[in-house]
């Protein structure tokens, strides 16, 4: 990808799609100066945009989201995150969900969404898994570039979905804030099914203990509040 470009004319992606249809629930877990249903803004001075956040020179609103609660906490929680040895779990940090909320919302409009999850849907837009699995600063610089021609030759997508890497079987998903618009009300609608507010706090680290045992990971309580 050549920086700045709008196009890679050398390459024409054929995207695989899947449609969300309206009511369904997703999760997230977010910031919790973020309401359930906010989308976070590009911001140019974030010391650590994700995979597909906006670009300069596309600077979309996104929301990252899961099919289910564990994997939401599991695609955020246990990213490099290895087993200890003599418990046999892998262990998450506290300051990990300091000042974070898991949330459920509904979607109040069919959502269209680029398929990543297989082999022909990632080669559909010339990639393969490395898209999804690598990790670092300077794979994230490549991977939000891809986002940006993703959207630029498809820009019907309302987002991209794929397989979860740390909760086979389940998805993960970026939805784009500006190609939401049209939804009447907001594309999303916050729940309170099944949401913590608060992680970090004593009932907040128990309840998403529960919803990690089958991964055998858990948050580790702090020494001090």
């Amino acid at each position: 990808m050549h920086e700045g470009s709008v196009t890679l004319s050398v390459y024409r992606f054929r995207p695989h799609w899947e449609v969300l249809p309206a009511g369904t629930q997703l999760w997230r877990m977010h910031s919790s100066r973020f309401a359930a249903e906010e989308f976070k803004p590009f911001d140019p001075d974030d010391p650590a945009p994700g995979r597909f956040h906006g670009t300069p020179e596309d600077p979309y609103p996104c929301l990252y989201a899961a099919t289910d609660p564990e994997t939401a906490l599991a695609e955020t929680l246990l990213r490099s995150v290895h087993y200890d040895l003599e418990i046999g779990m892998r262990l998450v940090p506290w300051a990990k969900v300091r000042g974070k909320s898991l949330n459920v919302v509904r979607t109040r409009c069919e959502l269209k969404l680029v398929s990543l999850c297989s082999g022909a849907a990632l080669a559909a837009v010339c990639q393969d898994n490395n898209l999804l699995e690598g990790e670092g600063e300077k794979h994230y610089r490549d991977t939000r570039n891809w986002a940006r021609e993703i959207r630029a030759q498809a820009p019907e997508a309302m987002g991209m979905i794929w397989g979860s890497r740390r909760n086979l079987s389940r998805s993960a998903l970026v939805l784009f804030g500006d190609r939401l618009a049209g939804c009447a009300d907001g594309p999303l609608e916050a729940l309170q099914h099944r949401s913590i507010p608060d992680l970090g706090s004593a009932n907040g680290i128990k309840e998403a203990n529960q919803l990690l045992e089958p991964l055998r990971s858990a948050i580790k309580e702090p020494l001090h509040r």
